[in-house]
């Protein structure tokens, strides 16, 4: 049997940021991007149901690729196995050090604050 490496992908998206677990990442021929096939959703018993990766089931469940842009990725580890993802808020920190700004929120605005 082959090994098969699973990775997790912490990105942020819309004032969230999404940990997912994936079979398959590279760059995209679309320059900026990355792609990310073969999702991998934990197993989970009938009684216990966790509302954050089944957000993540219900937004990535029928996605063959995604297509993620560099600037809002955050991580990429390299895992034994795959966890449960979830989705959480963003909360910026404040501080001496300003954030790279990306496409996610407009200039003068932090996180999601509309």
């Amino acid at each position: 049997m082959s090994y098969q490496p699973v990775y997790k992908v912490i990105f942020q998206n819309g004032g969230q940021v999404f940990e997912v677990f994936a079979r398959q990442i590279y760059q995209s021929d679309m320059w900026g991007f990355i792609e990310v096939e073969d999702f991998v959703f934990g197993e989970r018993s009938q009684i216990l149901v966790d509302p954050s990766e089944e957000k993540l089931k219900h937004e990535f469940g029928g996605v063959s690729r995604s297509y993620i842009p560099l600037q809002s990725i955050i991580r990429i580890d390299e895992v034994d196995k795959e966890g449960s993802g979830k989705v959480s808020d963003f909360t910026p920190v404040e501080g001496n050090v300003a954030s790279f700004p990306f496409a996610g929120s407009p200039p003068g605005q932090q996180g999601g604050e509309e």
